[in-house]
């Protein structure tokens, strides 16, 4: 692909990274269409376990590139329905990824690159990065991003960030749920390796399961049709074969059939 380079290891961990340092990772249309196609590979693809989301460089993503949202300007409506609706599945392919996905970010995640990151189910970053829902200093709003941020940080945090489009430290995004671990830059790979790690000790189909049930959950009371929706899916999967073996796996003290081997040797 032109702006991303995708890498897949023995244990089914894709690193998907943008490839654009010069531009700092910011997205353009090409970039889009790429993280689309990219996404519905890597789900499509057996052999995929999780994806790591990362960005070369300095920087994971300054967001929309300037150039692009200049373009945008001068369009037409039309056009720009067409380009945003473009944007709007590219981001829901990743939230709705039936495989855990993970932000590796350092350096700037500014705009959508912010959306990128919370579209993920985990984030880690560097001590370093910067982070800012930077829309509104352009004139425009975080309006495709926007459910992902509230979703992550809840709605208050998510206007202020909006409304002042200040940058925040990396301390500040942990605090607020942003992400979810802080470390050293030197440190980054080896904290998402951790991740990685307790990710793959765990059933695929279940985790795709997770994913599925708890888009569908909000908070709020636990209705009769919530209790039945929930009751349903627990029934429907411990009767799989995922079940039975994660169920005899911890009876004969062994790791699952899904745990990959080296890091079956470093649990023994």
């Amino acid at each position: 692909m032109e702006t991303l380079h995708i890498e897949l290891d023995a244990r089914g961990v894709a690193h998907l990274t943008m490839n654009r340092p010069e531009r700092f990772n910011a997205f353009d249309e090409t970039m889009i269409a790429e993280l689309g196609q990219a996404m519905d590979q890597l789900t499509a693809d057996p052999h995929v376990r999780l994806i790591v989301l990362a960005g070369a460089g300095k920087a994971f993503s300054a967001g929309a590139d300037i150039q692009w949202m200049k373009r945008a300007s001068e369009a037409t409506q039309e056009a720009n329905l067409v380009d945003a609706r473009r944007f709007a599945e590219m981001l829901h392919k990743i939230a709705a990824c039936p495989k855990p996905t993970l932000a590796r970010v350092q350096g700037l995640a500014l705009g959508g690159g912010v959306g990128l990151t919370v579209a993920c189910d985990i984030a880690v970053a560097s001590s370093d990065a910067k982070f800012a829902v930077s829309e509104a200093r352009f004139g425009i709003l975080p309006s495709v991003i926007g459910p992902y941020v509230i979703n992550a940080v809840g709605p208050r945090q998510a206007r202020r960030l909006a409304l002042t489009a200040s940058r925040i430290a990396a301390a500040e995004a942990l605090a607020m749920g942003m992400v979810h671990e802080v470390v050293e830059a030197a440190e980054l790979d080896a904290a998402l390796a951790r991740w990685i790690a307790e990710l793959l000790a765990n059933g695929p189909q279940a985790q795709g399961e997770i994913k599925q049930l708890f888009a569908q959950l909000e908070v709020g009371p636990v209705t009769a049709e919530v209790r039945e929706l929930t009751a349903q899916t627990i029934a429907r999967a411990r009767m799989g074969a995922e079940a039975r073996e994660g169920f005899a796996a911890f009876l004969a003290k062994r790791p699952a059939a899904w745990v990959p081997p080296a890091q079956n040797d470093k649990e023994d």
